[in-house]
């Protein structure tokens, strides 16, 4: 994955997702935590260097908090000063859905899980090698599975 893919799919529409999961609001809202709600359903952004996952070091896989899709490798994870999770990318590419995002005055790439449109955070050009990105996620649209 290169920051040229991301703003091809950004712009041109994204892969096909290995699946689907589809909720309504009401089954959403009764599944997740409000503050789970807020993020992942309503696109907000927990406040920085608050999240379960900022400074976790574990191995493992990070899938989503929604609907259990495998997203990001524990092994991609890097520490980025964001205060933010941050990894360099996701599993597959298929995982992933990319939005243009122009909230707040600024122009992102906002990343959602492809499988149940939860957001997750945004991807930024600013990520070390071998891939440049920076995936930086809410740790509240995430969940750690431990290595066995």
């Amino acid at each position: 994955m290169t920051w040229n893919d991301v703003l091809k799919y950004a712009g041109k529409g994204n892969p096909a997702p290995p699946k689907r999961v589809e909720r309504s609001m009401a089954e959403w809202q009764a599944l997740l935590s409000k503050e789970e709600f807020e993020v992942m359903r309503l696109k907000g952004t927990e406040r920085a260097w608050t999240g379960e996952y900022c400074e976790a070091h574990a191995p493992g896989i990070y899938a989503c908090r929604g609907c259990g899709t495998v997203l990001f490798d524990a092994r991609t994870k890097f520490e980025s000063g964001s205060g933010w999770p941050s990894f360099t990318t996701p599993v597959e590419p298929d995982v992933i859905k990319y939005t243009q995002d122009f909230s707040y005055g600024m122009r992102r790439i906002e990343v959602e899980c492809n499988v149940c449109d939860a957001h997750l955070g945004h991807v930024f050009s600013d990520g070390p090698p071998p891939t440049g990105l920076r995936y930086c996620i809410n740790s509240l649209s995430i969940r750690l599975v431990p290595d066995a």
